[in-house]
């Protein structure tokens, strides 16, 4: 039987920046830096699919197959040069970055950048909303003994594509991959390239389950300590959402250009 996810009810801004921002003094480090990473959604029966797994719904079993096929044409069609490096994982973040079905999803350092996510739409606004808050480095945890050797190498608790490519891993090889703790397999969390603006500003990184077929949401099910849920009530969000505008954390930053500042403008002067 699995145990429930520590869930925590919003009751004002100052306790989502209490709620978001706890446990983060490192003694080791001397720093306040919170072990979790975020993911915010509009409403809570939002789950944690892939644009992968919703393409590929109606058959599971070909999910394998679609992901290698879909990533190879996108390869195929796309420019040459918009990669930094000719890598599988370079490759990988950039489909993912412009919107290819991949079985990444979007994780953000940022408990700021994921309360803007979770209060973006106002025609969500009705909804409740959620944040995941993850620890990054329990994840670490339960990956093979190699793969954890591997990171203590690289400079944090997430890798990074060039390290993924040094040592030769490929997204497909991940499934297979010796020594696994789990029959479910394990979670990676991995930062992109600075390739625009728009990842940097949104202190984005992705993760990927090893399995192909699985599913992340139900990997962390399984896991209730890796993990919490904050709930947005309803009657919290614009609240929420007029803290984050004055601390100028909203669309005209997070997707610099015209269409983000379309974007902040259409939503700030909606008349509520």
């Amino acid at each position: 039987m699995m145990a429930d996810i520590q869930t925590i009810v919003i009751e004002s801004w100052e306790h989502a920046l209490k709620v978001l921002y706890a446990d983060s003094w490192n003694p080791k480090t001397k720093k306040f830096i919170s072990p979790f990473v975020f993911r915010g959604l509009e409403r809570t029966d939002y789950k944690l699919v892939t644009t992968l797994q919703r393409i590929g719904a109606n058959n599971p079993g070909a999910i394998a197959n679609l992901e290698r096929y879909i990533f190879r044409t996108f390869k195929k069609y796309a420019f040459r040069d918009v990669v930094s490096k000719d890598t599988t994982w370079h490759w990988l973040a950039m489909a993912q970055h412009h919107g290819l079905a991949t079985r990444l999803l979007d994780w953000t350092w940022s408990p700021l950048v994921a309360l803007h996510f979770a209060t973006a739409n106002i025609h969500n606004m009705p909804a409740e909303g959620m944040i995941w808050m993850v620890d990054i480095r329990a994840v670490r945890d339960e990956m093979p003994t190699a793969l954890r050797e591997q990171m203590q190498t690289s400079s944090g608790p997430s890798f990074d594509v060039d390290t993924l490519s040094a040592i030769k891993l490929e997204p497909w090889d991940l499934v297979n991959y010796p020594d696994q703790r789990s029959e479910d397999g394990f979670v990676i969390f991995f930062e992109p390239p600075s390739m625009d603006d728009r990842i940097i500003n949104q202190y984005a990184l992705f993760s990927i389950l090893s399995d192909p077929q699985g599913s992340q949401e139900e990997w962390l099910l399984r896991r209730p300590h890796l993990c919490r849920k904050v709930i947005l009530p309803a009657d919290k969000k614009w609240e929420i959402r007029d803290n984050l505008d004055q601390a100028n954390i909203t669309e005209r930053v997070l997707f610099p250009g015209l269409d983000g500042l379309s974007q902040w403008l259409n939503r700030y002067y909606f008349a509520r």
